[in-house]
């Protein structure tokens, strides 16, 4: 097929335009001949032969939507004559067999982590300071102002160099050079930081922890407890006020099901019972201080990458999500399976359609039965609010071409490869297999962000199309762009370009293992993301309850 388009299984009644195409164009493929009916842009579909109402409509081999209108050979699919339509799914239906890729350029790499008592490795040390419940936001706020700056880890923020030059404009009369003046970043002094081998004091505040049911103060509680256990943290500081749901027992029996042998320190004070904020907080920072002097003695030791724990994000996708990126990080993720790293695949809804090519990759039948009663009864929920899996996809997924949810879901399991799934968990729930798990969250990309560094993931590894800039407050994010175009237009945020496989540059096993050998750079310490750069902190508990 011409470089201009790709039909992506044999089976598929869709091609994708890789380019835009002209209507009249005439497309030649294995002695066919196709008119274009429309114009097609870059990234959406255009059927293959003549629809009839009724038919399936078939991508990455799977059923990803339904005609609702005819749609004549060579005519674009759109919202206006498909649907989404996924296929039913159910216990394991076929024995599943993997050939494992060649791993032996790696098999004697290491990375430089921070050892943990328990044998987890860290990609970076951070210490967190955490709230059990919104009322102690303030405090959290009020630790973090006399920490930062004092100790370094504060970022220069440059627009307020740029408000201050239009505040001087204004004060001289010169109101009309205002709209004339151009952002410039206005460093600051070099901070050096106090501790050389921490590196920052994170604070994740949140709306939670009570006013709600138990069981999303339950949740808070595991989450949190994950963010405690994550090896990318040396330790912890807890605010808990003392009336609240989310008590401190019960983040305290969370990490014990997390890990047994947990050793970290943990600082836990309660406002109630300390008596005055002054007290409440100086205690905090007097204790935290000297904690972070015990922190900053541990260094980076050589790792094998079988400690990799490494979380599969796409946000902002589009319609070369799933022929680009997702598939070159999908090599990655088989590539650390086959050297014993583990890997996380979340954002259930953006699953649906695959369920049976997944439950067929199952080690056996409890993980598979997991897995489907994990998904069944995520998309009750979403039914009995009036909503469901099919309108996941947003706006800007639908303008780049991903029209249906099953369409969208047959792309983003891309991320996960064609390894076997060895585990399966719910939200908040720890890992504790190699190889590949399925971990239920929201397809919001920060709720699933969120989740998956509560559930061990030490690096992320985050694809887009559009364009987000996301992040995490203690796991490295390593953004991946589906296209060229985005790599050029937002080099702040993408770190990876994986336009070269649509130009065909490069292939999928290319990319996905230079995307490898970028996430140990990343794990090392050696290569910042620009997630980390920016301080791109985002935290947003899943709440999964209503409030009372």
């Amino acid at each position: 097929m011409g470089t201009n388009v790709l039909k992506i299984n044999p089976a598929d009644t869709v091609w994708v335009a890789l380019t835009d195409l002209s209507a009249g164009e005439k497309i030649a493929y294995n002695n066919r001949l196709i008119t274009l009916v429309h114009a097609i842009p870059a990234k959406h579909k255009f059927v293959e032969r003549t629809l009839q109402p009724g038919e399936e409509i078939i991508m990455y081999g799977v059923v990803v939507g339904k005609a609702i209108t005819t749609i004549p050979e060579g005519s674009a699919i759109t919202t206006q004559n498909v649907k989404h339509e996924a296929a039913a799914y159910s216990g394991r239906t076929k024995t599943f067999t993997w050939q494992a890729p060649d791993v032996s350029a790696w098999k004697d790499k290491t990375f430089l982590g921070y050892h943990r008592p328990d044998g987890q490795v860290g990609t970076a040390n951070y210490w967190i300071v955490v709230p059990l419940v919104f009322c102690e936001n303030r405090n959290v706020n009020v630790i973090r102002e006399a920490f930062e700056e004092a100790l370094g880890f504060g970022k220069h923020n440059p627009y307020k160099s740029y408000v201050n030059e239009l505040v001087d404009l204004y004060r001289q009369g010169a109101t009309d050079q205002i709209n004339k003046t151009s952002f410039q970043d206005f460093n600051a002094p070099t901070r050096h930081k106090l501790f050389d081998n921490i590196d920052g004091i994170k604070f994740l505040t949140h709306e939670g922890g009570c006013g709600g049911t138990r069981q999303d103060s339950d949740a808070l509680c595991a989450l949190l407890a994950g963010y405690i256990n994550n090896p990318n943290v040396a330790g912890a500081t807890v605010l808990s006020l003392g009336c609240q749901h989310a008590q401190t027992s019960i983040l305290q029996e969370k990490i014990k099901q997390h890990n047994p042998a947990f050793a970290k320190p943990l600082l836990v004070l309660e406002q109630q019972t300390e008596g005055t904020e002054q007290d409440l907080l100086a205690r905090a920072i007097r204790e935290t201080f000297f904690a972070l002097t015990e922190a900053n003695k541990q260094t980076r030791k050589p790792a094998p990458l079988n400690k990799l724990v490494v979380g599969l994000e796409c946000g902002g996708s589009d319609g070369f999500s799933g022929i680009s990126a997702n598939p070159a990080i999908g090599h990655t993720a088989d590539l650390i399976a086959a050297l014993g790293g583990s890997t996380i695949l979340s954002e259930f809804p953006e699953l649906c359609g695959v369920e049976q090519e997944l439950i067929n990759r199952t080690t056996n039948n409890k993980v598979a039965g997991r897995f489907t009663q994990l998904m069944r009864a995520y998309s009750r929920a979403a039914e009995s609010v009036g909503s469901g899996f099919d309108m996941n996809p947003s706006p800007g997924n639908i303008k780049d071409g991903l029209i249906t949810d099953a369409m969208k879901s047959a792309g983003a399991a891309k991320k996960g490869g064609t390894s076997p799934v060895t585990d399966v968990l719910d939200y908040g729930e720890y890992v504790k297999e190699p190889g590949l798990t399925l971990l239920c969250t929201p397809g919001n990309d920060v709720e699933s962000t969120t989740a998956m560094a509560g559930a061990g993931a030490n690096v992320m590894l985050f694809t887009t199309g559009l364009g987000t800039p996301t992040g995490n407050p203690i796991t490295p994010v390593i953004k991946v762009s589906t296209n060229t175009k985005l790599a050029q237009k937002m080099p702040d945020i993408v770190d990876i370009n994986c336009g070269p496989i649509i130009s065909g540059e490069k292939d999928i096993e290319q990319m996905g293992a230079e995307i490898l050998d970028f996430v140990i750079e990343v794990a090392s310490g050696r290569l910042k993301p620009k997630a980390v750069d920016l301080s791109q902190d985002d935290f947003i508990p899943w709440k999964r309850g209503v409030s009372l």
